[in-house]
């Protein structure tokens, strides 16, 4: 009985690196806090899959392994970032939109109580909603079962109602 093939090769890393990066960018964003942070974390966690390629073990998709390099390497850079944490709502309301405007009074208040939610809440909706993962991938990302992935989306955007209801009603 022959060993499975390992490794993942940099066509493979590639390909999802052009299919997904937008992806992988708002997630990021949504970790560090900042978009060109983000994209170095992106850029970090892309040359560190490629260095470490052989190491791709092919026990769940190659999408997946990248995705929690991804993550991983965006935890990191906003552990070490003390002035940001999770998608920084008033660090961020203080600049200007993406479409050069000043945010609105409801971008502020989502801004607001996504920075309040616990940190797997807001990873698991950036995940599902900003990275497009489905509830398996989430699950192996996270090491979870994909019914706790559900459970949490659902306490995250019950959590998000009632934040933003009582930030818009203040």
């Amino acid at each position: 009985m022959g060993l499975a093939r390992r490794g993942a090769s940099i066509a493979d890393i590639e390909a999802v690196y052009r299919r997904r990066l937008t992806d992988f960018r708002r997630v990021a964003t949504a970790i560090v806090g900042e978009r060109e942070a983000a994209l170095d974390v992106v850029q970090d966690a892309f040359a560190t899959a490629v260095r470490d390629r052989r190491d791709f073990r092919r026990e769940g998709p190659l999408e997946a392994w990248l995705w929690r390099a991804v993550v991983n390497a965006a935890r990191t850079a906003s552990r070490r970032r003390d002035s940001y944490v999770l998608n920084a709502a008033p660090q961020i309301d203080a600049r200007a939109t993406e479409n050069g405007g000043a945010p609105d009074e409801l971008t502020s208040s989502v801004r607001a109580a996504l920075a309040a939610l616990p940190e797997r809440q807001r990873l698991t909706l950036f995940l599902r909603y900003y990275g497009d993962l489905d509830y398996d991938a989430i699950a192996r990302l996270l090491d979870v079962r994909p019914g706790t992935v559900g459970a949490t989306l659902t306490a995250a955007r019950h959590r998000l109602e009632h934040l933003i209801e009582k930030e818009v009603s203040a």
